[in-house]
């Protein structure tokens, strides 16, 4: 029988949101490593500080296209916006992500461990 266990993302200090400083692929901020057996359900919310929406880029796994996932964060105060609703990995495959304007989106988030 599976166990689930809810987990903090790898990168978060006690939780806390994880402050995107990379501003392209080459310098992505890492935001979560998944379990190298383990399926890892991955959830990511994201938070803009900025004066101006900024299109927030996540590298699920890679950086290929196929592995990009855009989306344009609205300003703030617009709240929490869900990037990635769910989305199992495992295989120690690493989460990045980067936005073109440095230090002005934070990611929460969480997985759900499934052994």
């Amino acid at each position: 029988m599976a166990t689930f266990t809810k987990a903090k993302l790898s990168e978060s200090v006690n939780g806390r949101s994880i402050l995107v400083v990379g501003t392209t692929t080459a310098d992505a901020s890492t935001i979560h490593t998944a379990h190298a057996t383990a399926q890892d359900e991955v959830y990511l919310y994201c938070v803009n500080t900025h004066t101006a929406a900024v299109v927030l880029t996540i590298e699920f796994g890679g950086t290929a296209a196929k592995d990009l996932i855009k989306q344009t964060i609205a300003v703030a105060p617009s709240g929490m916006v869900l990037v990635v609703p769910g989305f199992p990995l495992t295989g120690s495959v690493v989460v990045k992500a980067f936005c073109p304007t440095t230090n002005v989106v934070g990611i929460y988030g969480f997985v759900n461990r499934i052994a």
